[in-house]
């Protein structure tokens, strides 16, 4: 069964789940040093899944609440469809390899996925204060302030990013994400590689930067991001040019007038 909700009332839902997400940055704030925490895998696994406790203790409850029936994604690694009806898709701490590194570019991320589709995101950076949010139908703003995609339409003059979707990618991957970044150093002005994906999209959806691609699922780095650039006017596909879903192989959101440019150098690689 196909479950529907009107758009006010999502509006109306942003609220809470705004609340929600910066109480729970408070106590990933907390957690932080300016300074690098775990000095072998073992400590970077302990800290990271620490970062993740602190934040779902404070997280979990609130949200489920918000939207009665709903339920919750467990795995924040995941990717593919999810089953029909309400989802929230959370990234506890979105660049936690950052934050356990004493780096600045880290988040909390929660996003109602409603059949599969994303309709509302709450994205809060706890350093800066800074809270990016859209609903479906409802465009995305920054704290309150509209956000809108570049107007470029020379991938020549684009800034554009990638990166690794998780730890542990397969080789083949690897190689992937190696041979396009050298595709669009040829063809575009500078490219970012860097983690995580959340923090290039919402650059994206800002305008500051031109597109954004990566070669994994991984639902809770793309899909807050994924709303956020379709709402301030982007475009969002796989490299196939197809729209992009919840379990698409990759994925490629940028700016309209860029976006053929992008898809022309990365579906050969893709």
């Amino acid at each position: 069964m196909t479950t529907t909700m009107p758009f006010h009332a999502d509006t109306t839902l942003l609220s809470d789940v705004t609340t929600a997400v910066r109480n729970a940055g408070v106590a990933l704030r907390d957690r932080y040093t300016p300074h690098a925490r775990g000095a072998s895998m073992s400590g970077i696994a302990e800290e990271t899944h620490a970062n993740d406790a602190a934040v779902l203790d404070v997280l979990r409850a609130p949200l489920l609440r918000a939207r009665s029936g709903s339920r919750w994604a467990e795995d924040e690694l995941a990717g593919g469809p999810l089953p029909a009806g309400e989802w929230w898709v959370v990234d506890p701490a979105e660049g936690n390899i950052n934050h356990v590194h004493g780096m600045e570019d880290w988040a909390v991320t929660a996003t109602l996925v409603r059949d599969n589709r994303p309709v509302l995101t709450v994205v809060h950076l706890p350093l800066t204060g800074d809270t990016y949010t859209a609903v479906a139908g409802g465009g995305a703003h920054l704290n309150d302030r509209p956000l809108k995609v570049s107007a470029k339409t020379d991938l020549g003059a684009a800034l554009t990013g990638t990166g690794q979707a998780k730890p542990g990618e397969d080789e083949r991957t690897l190689r992937r994400i190696g041979d396009s970044v050298t595709a669009m150093l040829i063809n575009g002005l500078v490219v970012r590689v860097s983690v995580p994906a959340t923090l290039q999209l919402i650059h994206v959806a800002a305008g500051r930067t031109d597109a954004f691609w990566q070669f994994s699922d991984v639902r809770s780095g793309l899909l807050a991001g994924a709303l956020l650039v379709s709402e301030a006017g982007g475009t969002v596909t796989d490299l196939a040019g197809e729209p992009w879903i919840t379990g698409s192989r990759d994925f490629l959101a940028a700016a309209p007038g860029i976006h053929d440019a992008a898809l022309k150098v990365l579906s050969p690689i893709a």
